[in-house]
This record gives structure tokens, C-alpha cells and sequence, in this order.
């Protein structure tokens, strides 16, 4: 593989031929459909519906969805890690996230418990950008106790009446299909959840603000209401009761697409500083040839080298079926820890150049913090490693 711009890999990624044409593919993509509007849409709050459908058209939406459906069949996670690198190398993790979300997160709940029909629904608008996803969980107040959940689903005959209210829900503007986590039986906590696809248009399904986050702007974030709207059974993904299950088997692949995007995040700024260093002068000399920067470029290159090594593993291991939950979570907490502390210190030694938005370091700083919340907190991180530990 080609090593990352400034400075070589000290060991050879676990890409093929194929995977490396993908990146190739789309980092063209990228510089023509995203780069020179990102910008614009940061201001607006929202990526246009219209970019995920080019997405679609050139393979980039939905790869795992089977040829019979419109989409490649392409299960291997490492095309999706090299979409995930990419949009952090440009710059512009508000659109990624958003694609990222649909292809990493959501299609696998669909391809993994959708039954025949429901297949045959949807499967197709997935793959061409038709029907845009997201998944609903959290609410306010409920932290990251999913079983403390207060989204109600009563069954009435064919159908579910739900009533409740999620927010923080990314990609909630734009989202066809919102897998939505209620409570079909109030009385049990894990076991009496359930996992509904709401669709934009049913009556009652109200979205509210996009909301002002600190970063990652592009991206629709929102809160979402629930007012007695009636989704048919047919909707339901698995079985009734079953939902948190489905929703912990889904998570170490959603939390190592975030490991993948915060060691890429980190690898570009450190690639933004390494020529900032090499170019800015200072008493006459660029800054980079000082100790104390050339001291921090090298730690920071070692530590991302160093994840890199293991977040590939990971996939790997993912690729094999044997990626574990505490696997998935040492990568999580580790890699958004890594990207918070490699973009801090390389604002420093931007300086005050560091703080203008006009410089894409500034925005990587801001879009950060957020991954260290989102798809689990680097606390319940550790409390997952800590009990596989037998603690």
C-alpha cells in the first residue's frame, strides 16, 4: 500500500489490490463531490440527500447489500475502513459520519434481522441512496442505561402505537428509516426492548430542531417525536423482546467504524502539522527542526502507529467473526482518546493559526470531542474491558 502522506508506515497495511482501487476511487470522489462544498454545508447543518445518491452511484452506499438488491455484496469491513480513513484525510467528517452511519451501523441491522419481505422493502433503496438511515436510542435523560428507556410501543393488532422522544440522533433530518429502540413491555428492563423501523411520512413521526453541536456541523443531528404514531408489526426487525440482544451483537462493529475514524483523524492532523512544521519559521528556522516539536511529532507518530497496528487487527478479527466486545471497546476509548490528544497538541504548535476555522485543524479539534461520547463513552468503555476481566 501507499504509506500515508509525509512520512512511511512502519509496517505494511493488511489492504489488497481491491481495497486500495476503493480508496482510490474515493478519494477522487471526495475532491470533486465534497471538498469544495464541505464548507457550505458545515454553515447549513446538513449534507444535501442528492450527495449520498452520487455516493450510491458510484458504489460508495450500501457495498454490503447483495447484488440482488442493487448493492456489491461486499461484506469485507476493510472497504469500509478505507471510506472511514478517507473522509477524515479530507477533512470532512461531517459528510462522513453521515455516510459512515448508514453503511457501518445501520444496513447491518437489516441485513442481519430483516426477514424476507422486509428485504425486499428496503434493501434496494439502501444501496442506490433512496432511503437514508439512522438509529435511535438515546433520550433525554437517560444516559447510557438503554434499559431506563421510556419510548413506548403498545401492540394494537397489527400495528404498535409509539409514543416517546429521542435525541441526539445523527443523520435524524435526513433519515428514510429511523431504527428506533422502544419498550414493548415496560415491565422488563434489557428484555423488553424491541427495535421498530419508523418511516419518514408516518403520521405522528415529528423531527425537531437540527441541533448546534460544538462540531462535526455537515452533520444532521436531531431530536425526534413520537405521538401516537402506528407502525405496523410488519416493520419490526427480529423478534419481539429482543432488541437490546441485537443491539449488543451490533455494537463492536459500530464502535470500531469510530476507532477507524479517530486513528485516521489523528493521522491526518498529524500530517497537517508535520507540513505547517516544515514551512512555518520561527528565530529563523522552521519550527519543526526545534526539539520540542520534533520531539511531539514523534511521539505522536509512534502512538498512531502503534493503534493503527491494532485497530487493523481488529478488523481482522471482525472479518473473522471473532472480534470480541472488550476488543471493540480497548479500540473505541483508545483511538478517540488518541484523536483528542494528537489534535490538542497539534493546535499548539500551529499557534494561534491553529484556533482560525479557515485552517482545517481548527475544525478537526472541534469535531473531536464528540467521539469520545457517541457509540459509548470512554468510561463504559472501560467498565466493558474492566467486567470481561472478571471484575
Amino acid at each position: 500500500m501507499t504509506p500515508p502522506d509525509g512520512a512511511a508506515a512502519a509496517f505494511a497495511r493488511p489492504l489488497e489490490d481491491e481495497h486500495l482501487a476503493l480508496r482510490d476511487s474515493f478519494r477522487r470522489f471526495l475532491e470533486r463531490e465534497v471538498v469544495p462544498h464541505h464548507d457550505a454545508w458545515d454553515r447549513a447543518g446538513i449534507v444535501p440527500r442528492e450527495v449520498f445518491a452520487r455516493a450510491a452511484e458510484h458504489g460508495f452506499l450500501g457495498m454490503s447489500v447483495p447484488a440482488s438488491h442493487g448493492g456489491a455484496g461486499a461484506t469485507d469491513f476493510r472497504f469500509n475502513q478505507v471510506i472511514g480513513e478517507e473522509v477524515q484525510r479530507a477533512g470532512t467528517a461531517g459528510f462522513g459520519l453521515g455516510l459512515t452511519l448508514h453503511n457501518d451501523i445501520c444496513v447491518p441491522y437489516f441485513l442481519a434481522y430483516a426477514d424476507a419481505e422486509q428485504r425486499e422493502r428496503w434493501l434496494g433503496g439502501l444501496a442506490s441512496g433512496e432511503l437514508l438511515t439512522a438509529v435511535a436510542m438515546t433520550e433525554p435523560g437517560m444516559g447510557s442505561d438503554l434499559a431506563a428507556m421510556s419510548t413506548r410501543a403498545v401492540r394494537e393488532g397489527e400495528h404498535y402505537r409509539v409514543n416517546g422522544i429521542k435525541t441526539f440522533i445523527s443523520n435524524g433530518i435526513n433519515a428514510d428509516l429511523v431504527i428506533t429502540a422502544v419498550k414493548t413491555d415496560p415491565a422488563e428492563r434489557h428484555r423488553g426492548i424491541s427495535l421498530l423501523v419508523v418511516e419518514r411520512g408516518m403520521e405522528g413521526f415529528e423531527r425537531g430542531r437540527n441541533l448546534e453541536k460544538v462540531g462535526q456541523h455537515a452533520q444532521d443531528t436531531a431530536e425526534l417525536f413520537f405521538n401516537d404514531v402506528r407502525v405496523p408489526v410488519a416493520n419490526r426487525l427480529g423478534d419481539e423482546g429482543r432488541g437490546f440482544a441485537y443491539l449488543v451483537s451490533n455494537l463492536p462493529q459500530e464502535r470500531l467504524s469510530i476507532a477507524v475514524a479517530g486513528v485516521a483523524a489523528a493521522q491526518a492532523a498529524l500530517q497537517w502539522t508535520l507540513a505547517y512544521a516544515k514551512e512555518r519559521e520561527a528565530f529563523g528556522q522552521p519550527i519543526g527542526t526545534f526539539q520540542a516539536s520534533r520531539f511531539a511529532l514523534a511521539e505522536m507518530r509512534t502512538e498512531i502507529e502503534l493503534a493503527q497496528v491494532f485497530v487493523d487487527r481488529c478488523v481482522q478479527a471482525l472479518g473473522e467473526q471473532a472480534l470480541s466486545a472488550e476488543q471493540a471497546a480497548m479500540a473505541k476509548w483508545w483511538c478517540t482518546e488518541l484523536q483528542g490528544r494528537v489534535v490538542d497538541r497539534c493546535v499548539q504548535l500551529f499557534g494561534g493559526y491553529g484556533y482560525m476555522l479557515e485552517y482545517p485543524i481548527a475544525r478537526a479539534y472541534a469535531d473531536a470531542r464528540i467521539t469520545r461520547i457517541y457509540g459509548g463513552t470512554t468510561e463504559i468503555m472501560k467498565e466493558i474491558i474492566g467486567r470481561s476481566m472478571g471484575l
